[in-house]
Formats: C-alpha cells, sequence, structure tokens
C-alpha cells in the first residue's frame, strides 16, 4: 500500500508556521478552531510538500490555477528580472510589461475582444465586467446560472448559484437566475444530451421573456462550469445563449477565470464552440497565480462606449507589472511548450480514459465528466437512484465520507480537489505522464473508501 512519501532523510524541522497560523491567520472558507492546515514548505513541478518532507501529487492545481506547475524556473525568473526593473507603478502610466501582456492576451482572445482592464483575480473581473455590461446597454439586471461560482467580493458573491452566497445575502440587486444544462441530473427531465440543450435553451428564453429583455444587462455564465460539478455545455448550448443575446441586446459574459488559459483544451474554454462573448473575465492560468492578477477582455464594440467618457472603476495594483511580466512569460511557456495541445491530449488519452476504467470498477462513481484537464467524478450512493454520496452542501457528520475519501487520497501521496459529492481531476497541464498515472493510481485505490458507502 502506498503512503506519501517524504522528501528528505527524516524530513525537514518543524518551524514556527503552524504556531503563528493558528495564533494569527483568518482562513477562508474555514473556521478557526476546526481547521488544521497543512504547512507547505516546498514545491516543484507537479509535486508539493509540507514541512515533515511528506511530498504529494498536485492534483488540483492549488485552486485550479497552477497550469505551467509550481515553480516554473521560466517564470520564476521573468518575475525577478521585471523586479529589478520596475516593482510597481501607478496604473494610470504606462509600462513595457502591462502593454505586452494586454496585447498578448488579446492575441489569443477569440473575435473581436482587442481590449483588456486588469484586475487583481478573478471576483473583480466579475465585478467589472457587470459594470461595463450595465454601463454600455443602460439595463441594470444580469442573469445568471444557479450551480456557479464567480467570487467573494459583493457583487460576485451575489451573482454566485451556489450556497457560498447564503451569508452574503441580501446582495447586490439586479441578480436574477437560471437552470443552466446539467444532463446527468437534469432540471428538464431531459432523456439525452441534444433534449437537455433544447430544454435548458428554452427555459433561459422564458427566464428572459418574464425577467424583461429591456431590462437585461447581461447574461453571466461560466463557459464550462468549474467549482459546481465541472459541467460541459451539451454541444449547441453555448451558441443558443449566444443567439438570445444577440437578438435581445444583452451582453454576454463568459467567466473563463477556472476554465481558461489552456484547462479545457482551448485558449479559453468558450473556443471549442467557436462562440464569441462579448467579455471574457479570467484570472488563474493567464500567470497560474505567482503574483495575483485577473482581469476582463473586452469587445471593441463595448469598449467603445468608454472611448470619449471615463470608465468609472479602478485599482491600484491594476496591470501590476510584477504580475503582467508574469502573464507574459506564462503565454510563452504555454506556447512554447504546447500546453495547450497537451491538455487537450491529456483527456483524451489519459485522464477520460482512466477516470472511466475506474467507473467501471467502483460502484461510488456515478458520472464522470470533463475535457482537457478538467475533470470531475461524481460519488453516489445508488447508481441506480443516483443519490450523492453525502447530501447537498454537507458538512460536519454528513460529508464523513468524502473527508475520509479525500484523506486516503492524501495519505497514499495525491492531493485532491473535493467539491460537494465530487472530485476534481485538475493536475498541471505539464504533469510528467508517469506521475499523472500514480496520481490516478492513488485515486482509484482511495476508491475503496467511498465504496463502502454504497448500496450496491
Amino acid at each position: 500500500m502506498r503512503e506519501a512519501s517524504l522528501q528528505g532523510a527524516g524530513g525537514a524541522a518543524p518551524s514556527t508556521a503552524r504556531r503563528d497560523d493558528r495564533a494569527h491567520v483568518l482562513h477562508s472558507w474555514s473556521a478557526i478552531d476546526t481547521l488544521n492546515p497543512t504547512v507547505v514548505a516546498g514545491a516543484s513541478g507537479s509535486h508539493f510538500w509540507d514541512e515533515e518532507g511528506r511530498r504529494y501529487i498536485d492534483l488540483s492545481s492549488q485552486l485550479v490555477n497552477v497550469n505551467v506547475g509550481h515553480q516554473h524556473p521560466r517564470l520564476v525568473a521573468a518575475i525577478q528580472a521585471q523586479a529589478a526593473t520596475l516593482c510597481t507603478i501607478a496604473p494610470y502610466h504606462a509600462n513595457a510589461a502591462t502593454s505586452e501582456a494586454a496585447r498578448l492576451i488579446a492575441e489569443v482572445a477569440p473575435g473581436d475582444l482587442n481590449r483588456v482592464f486588469f484586475t487583481n483575480g478573478g471576483a473583480e473581473a466579475i465585478e467589472n465586467a457587470m459594470r461595463m455590461a450595465r454601463l454600455h446597454t443602460g439595463r441594470h439586471k444580469v442573469l445568471a446560472m444557479y450551480r456557479s461560482y464567480h467570487g467573494a467580493t459583493a457583487g460576485a458573491i451575489t451573482a454566485s448559484g451556489d450556497p457560498r452566497r447564503w451569508p452574503a445575502e441580501p446582495g447586490m440587486p439586479g441578480i436574477a437566475r437560471f437552470w443552466g444544462p446539467y444532463p446527468y441530473r437534469s432540471a428538464f427531465h431531459a432523456r439525452d444530451e441534444r433534449e437537455e440543450c433544447e430544454r435548458a435553451l428554452a427555459h433561459l428564453a422564458d427566464t428572459i421573456a418574464v425577467e424583461g429583455p429591456h431590462a437585461i444587462a447581461a447574461i453571466l455564465m461560466e463557459s464550462v462550469v468549474g467549482g459546481n460539478g465541472i459541467l460541459v455545455p451539451p454541444d449547441g448550448y453555448l451558441q443558443g445563449v449566444r443567439a438570445l443575446c444577440d437578438a435581445h441586446g444583452i451582453v454576454m459574459i463568459a467567466d473563463e477565470v477556472m476554465a481558461g488559459f489552456g484547462r479545457c483544451g482551448e485558449w479559453f474554454a468558450i473556443d471549442r464552440w467557436n462562440v464569441v462573448p462579448d467579455l471574457i473575465t479570467f484570472a488563474k492560468g493567464v500567470n497560474c497565480g505567482y503574483v495575483p492578477l485577473g482581469g476582463v477582455i473586452i469587445s471593441d464594440a463595448i469598449a467603445a462606449s468608454f472611448a470619449k467618457r471615463a470608465y468609472p472603476g479602478g485599482l491600484t495594483y491594476a496591470g501590476h507589472p510584477l504580475a503582467c511580466a508574469a502573464a507574459v512569460a506564462c503565454i510563452g511557456i504555454y506556447r512554447e511548450e504546447s500546453l495547450i495541445e497537451r491538455a487537450r491530449a491529456l483527456g483524451d488519452t489519459i485522464i477520460g480514459p482512466e477516470l472511466r476504467a475506474m467507473q467501471a470498477r467502483h460502484p461510488s462513481i456515478g458520472d464522470v465528466r470533463g475535457l482537457g484537464a478538467f475533470w470531475a467524478i461524481e460519488l453516489v450512493r445508488d447508481r441506480d437512484t443516483r443519490e450523492a454520496l453525502v447530501p447537498f452542501n454537507a458538512s460536519g457528520d454528513a460529508n464523513a465520507p468524502m473527508m475520509q475519501f479525500a484523506a486516503e487520497c492524501k495519505r497514499l501521496g495525491a492531493w485532491p480537489l473535493v467539491m460537494g459529492n465530487r472530485l476534481h481531476v485538475v493536475p498541471p497541464l505539464n504533469i510528467e505522464e508517469g506521475t499523472l498515472r500514480e496520481g490516478l493510481a492513488i485515486v482509484d485505490e482511495a476508491l475503496a473508501v467511498a465504496d463502502r458507502f454504497t448500496a450496491n
């Protein structure tokens, strides 16, 4: 039986990091007294290790952002070189790193999305995209999906459709919701993906009608839903959304914060369906989180709205030179190491086939779905009824089966990303094939824990 290996003989000596963390840090989405964080001492490529030297294969890419792996030497060198040249400058100036990053991002964006507004991360990108759409159209409503997550700032969390928004309610006014496609748990009682697509689009059209198309500024959606299940839209769905937006003068905002920059085997996930939105929000993979960076890629038509009037928004660190230098280097790495194509190949030849083979062996796997290096297995108690392994929004004892499964993955040496009743398999795009197969073998072994809770 495998166990997480030690990075060095005997492991590293414990530091004061845990003591200081427990005394002074409030972590995201966590209760102070119940959290027991792993103290990470270092990382390289597709691995990281704790202060005791225990080494893990990173199947999570941390929060689905370390697309080129940890401590990529070219990316580190670019940040160091920029720090020696210009660490920071106010955003009303121009500088070489920010200008080049904007040009390169526009080059890989679809259609006429030629201008970039930089932010510090994905949530701020969502905030500004919604503001741009409202100002461009003169309308106030934004339609957003259930089963979505767009960030934790005030407007972004209101637009999110999952339970993380509940403590922030009532939130920003003007958000209306609709159900997106999810064939495995169809809200429309569809029998197949074609019917799911048709019924989901009909539902969206009805929602537009009853909310008043004259009042709707934007439809905001993740091109491929990320944290709420890696839900790949059926063919034709995004084209149908684009057509509805065109028919009613509605801005289409594609949230590509998680799915973009190669994660789905395309520069942007929406490229797979040859759809051009009006705005794209990005973060994470643009520079793999080595320095915080996000932004909005803007169509020519929307940019024209701010040609003669000032755009009323900004951030002290917008277009930060260190972050943008990292983006320039990262886009170069994607191109020169063919990581967009590699992500597609990983999904087609390794991740997808291996997960489907596991589904045949493990009664706890109800569904397998994904593309590129962006996959999920949905765990169930009963395949026939599709009862989830843990209830919706489970916590405490109710969530024990998933926590035990995750703990077994870690014990065996792979760091999982567990959300709800799902394991998300989202490794770095440049993970070595042998390491990926080793990580998937650990998942296969750990699934015996989940199988113990099934009725099959």
